[in-house]
């Protein structure tokens, strides 16, 4: 899960949107309470659909609940209602997982800040530590094994033979749809499992198609192993294997049962369908121009910006929340890569002129699914 949903207020209505902050935030409390302050940077806004969909199926015992939470600078030193129980500390888990697996993986290619040794080093610890802890403390009944076995079997897959563009990205699939799986568990839902085991597979994949493609320039220019070149599959076969999965995610997640609260149904819907739809565009946009399935050739990676350092990327992120770039620029310069990146809400709708709330269009929780026939 690799932050591919990222919806802003624009599309979400604010009762939609306090929730999806609500369930960010139990995720986040949840691994600094069960793993430390420092695992907190694990957080992923990705990770949190484990919460909102636990909470989605129904209440089960020690499955769901909502907790006050004491005041948090992220939210300008307000408390706050935050989602608990069985499926944030799942979120909480999945998420310190595939952290670790990341950054074990930019440790060992030494990507980034980590291309300096004793940086690798450090992260490679890091790494193991978060994967032990995560090991020690999963929540009753649930088998980490999928989730632990991403960064060998990405490995295997990258330094061996040829492969398909769904073999190389079955292992972020499996890993994902087990931990989507388990929330029929901890809801008392067990006929959802296999509905949401298929959820979570699309999920997975997609999540691992849009980043390949979104980091397929700077992996051209590094020469490091990108799917879409190294399964000779292409830029716009890779485009269309994601808009696949998109259409599976839309038509399997209204067979899961969601009978617990109607906003979270609500909002796993808007972030399972309608937001993996916007990431899709956001992507699709961004690989069209110019259209290419070519690697450039050799030596055209010496042309560029040359990364920043550890300090100097530290230093560029603090400027860039400081000045509001990154929530007002359509475009700025990457704190580390020094390169030109889109903004996230580049795309978002702008509601200045218009007299209505652009997600309020649908009733007071904001739906605006005209057309789509699922109900939410």
């Amino acid at each position: 899960m690799l932050g591919i949903v990222r919806p802003c207020r624009h599309h979400l209505s604010p009762a939609l949107h306090r929730r999806w902050a609500a369930h960010l935030c139990g995720t986040c409390l949840a691994l600094r309470d069960g793993h430390g302050q420092l695992a907190r940077a694990a957080t992923n806004v990705d990770a949190l659909l484990v919460s909102v969909l636990t909470s989605a199926q129904g209440p089960a015992t020690g499955s769901t609940g909502d907790r006050l939470a004491g005041p948090c600078p992220a939210r300008g030193m307000r408390t706050a209602t935050v989602a608990a129980g069985d499926g944030a500390r799942l979120a909480a888990n999945a998420a310190l997982l595939l952290a670790a697996g990341h950054v074990a993986d930019h440790a060992d290619d030494r990507q980034g800040a980590f291309r300096h040794a004793p940086v690798a080093a450090v992260g490679r610890r890091l790494a193991d530590r978060w994967s032990e802890r995560a090991r020690a403390t999963a929540p009753a009944g649930f088998d980490p094994a999928a989730l632990l076995a991403v960064p060998a079997r990405q490995h295997a897959i990258e330094h061996g033979g040829t492969a398909t563009l769904e073999e190389a990205t079955a292992p972020t699939a499996d890993a994902v749809s087990a931990a989507f799986a388990h929330t029929a568990v901890l809801a008392g839902r067990p006929g959802n499992a296999a509905p949401l085991a298929v959820t979570g597979a699309a999920f997975g994949r997609l999540a691992h198609l849009l980043d390949a493609l979104d980091d397929l320039d700077d992996d051209r220019r590094a020469g490091r192993w990108n799917p879409v070149d190294a399964t000779g599959a292409g830029v716009e076969a890779t485009r269309g294997l994601a808009r696949a999965e998109v259409a599976t995610l839309a038509a399997t997640l209204p067979t899961v049962e969601l009978a617990g609260p109607e906003l979270d149904a609500r909002l796993a819907h808007r972030l399972l369908v309608h937001e993996t739809e916007r990431a899709w565009q956001r992507t699709h946009a961004r690989t069209e121009q110019p259209p290419t399935d070519q690697p450039p050739h050799p030596g055209d990676g010496a042309r560029g910006r040359p990364p920043r350092g550890v300090l100097a990327g530290c230093v560029a992120a603090a400027g860039l929340c400081c000045t509001g770039q990154l929530c007002c620029a359509d475009e700025f310069q990457g704190p580390w890569s020094g390169r030109p990146r889109s903004n996230p809400c580049a795309n978002c709708c702008d509601c200045t002129e218009c007299s209505c709330d652009c997600c309020d269009c649908c009733g007071s929780d904001g739906c605006c699914c005209d057309g789509c026939g699922c109900g939410h």
